[in-house]
């Protein structure tokens, strides 16, 4: 069977990937990963009604580092999701809806989630710090 000459799609290796496709691919990853974030908030709050014992079992887990990057990615997802939300807000009441202003809402909505993932990071540290929690994984 012979080849057809006629012209093919843009494959996403050819096309180059935009910052508005980037960032509306992340939002939605950011909400799964906010339905799992909830996910492993029900489960401690099940494990305090349960028993001591299981809630132990639960802070243990919170508490090492595997649970520290879970609890972390979930508030990475919680302030992107919250910021793109507030830019999707402002694009709803008109606002920012040239390129120019896409664009820079993108960049703005990317640093104010970085900047308050950190401040409530550091926040969450010191507190543990203070309080003698930091590193005891139980």
């Amino acid at each position: 069977m012979a080849q057809s000459q006629r012209p093919l799609s843009p494959h996403m290796f050819i096309y180059k990937p935009q910052l508005t496709a980037n960032l509306s691919i992340i939002h939605r990853g950011t909400g799964v990963g906010l339905s799992l974030g909830t996910a492993f908030l029900t489960v401690w709050l099940l494990s305090a009604a349960w028993s001591p014992d299981a809630f132990d079992w639960v802070q243990g887990f919170y508490g090492s580092i595997l649970g520290n990057l879970v609890l972390f990615g979930f508030s990475v997802c919680l302030f992107y999701h919250l910021c793109n939300g507030i830019r999707h807000l402002l694009w709803d009441m008109g606002y920012c809806l040239e390129i120019q202003g896409v664009y820079r809402s993108g960049w703005i909505m990317l640093f104010a989630a970085a900047v308050l993932t950190t401040f409530v990071w550091s926040i969450a540290l010191d507190f543990a710090g203070a309080v003698g929690l930091a590193g005891s994984g139980s």
